[in-house]
């Protein structure tokens, strides 16, 4: 039960908010730098910041489907960007 609140905390608290221009995009674990800023390239995504987890970038995605873009090159996860700063102190 635990387990579960903090999960969806988790999911509360790091939703992408409407508007957002910026957000952190989770790759997976085994992607190297290179193919996980091709994946936000393919995506149309720029570059705002890379994080000390390889996986993890800061973009700002196209603002016609650019989320959806981001998944289809393979993000697990987008996230709200001041939030995910928030947790990692950056």
């Amino acid at each position: 039960m635990l387990v579960a609140g903090w999960i969806a905390l988790a999911i509360l608290t790091l939703q992408v908010r409407p508007g957002a221009t910026i957000v952190a995009v989770v790759f997976p674990p085994w992607w190297g730098t290179q193919q996980v800023f091709e994946a936000a390239g393919s995506a149309q995504a720029a570059i705002v910041g890379a994080t000390a987890l390889p996986t993890l970038l800061v973009v700002r995605p196209d603002d016609h489907d650019g989320l959806r873009r981001l998944y289809e090159a393979g993000a697990w996860f987008v996230m709200d960007a001041q939030a995910v700063s928030a947790c990692i102190g950056r």
